[in-house]
């Protein structure tokens, strides 16, 4: 059987019988043609989508996301009292439920996140007044 083998850009035309390679010729391989461009098509601009508005946090303290994670529980509304170490939000990370709790006596002024979100290592979650 003969074969063609390109390596290093290199071709060697190879013949194998009976287990023996015997290379019967060598030769520089031949770059591809290049391929012609396609003339560019006009189109209309696509209109961009407007910048998300940036996240306006309500006046208080801010509690982050210690660490990325999922959402799987909001244990409170805009509005509840809470106090110093209750949980707030439980967050899953690496197969794990870390609870967030308030670290101050408060209100809630804000709850930022929800059920099902997916938050980054400092992503807001809740404001306390």
């Amino acid at each position: 059987m003969k074969y063609k083998v390109t390596l290093n850009g290199k071709t060697y035309e190879v013949e194998v019988e009976h287990g023996k390679a015997t290379l019967l010729d060598e030769y520089e391989a031949l770059a591809p043609a290049p391929a012609v461009a396609p003339a560019p098509v006009e189109s209309a601009p696509v209109p961009s989508a407007p910048a998300p508005a940036p996240l306006s946090l309500a006046d208080g303290e801010t509690i982050s996301a210690p660490m990325p994670g999922i959402i799987i529980r909001v244990d409170v509304k805009e509005g509840d009292k809470v106090t110093s170490g209750q949980v707030l939000v439980i967050l899953e990370a690496m197969k794990m439920e870390n609870e967030i709790v308030a670290t101050k006596d408060g209100t809630i002024a804000q709850v930022v996140t929800s059920k099902g979100a997916v938050v980054e290592t400092g992503s807001p979650l809740i404001v306390i007044a």
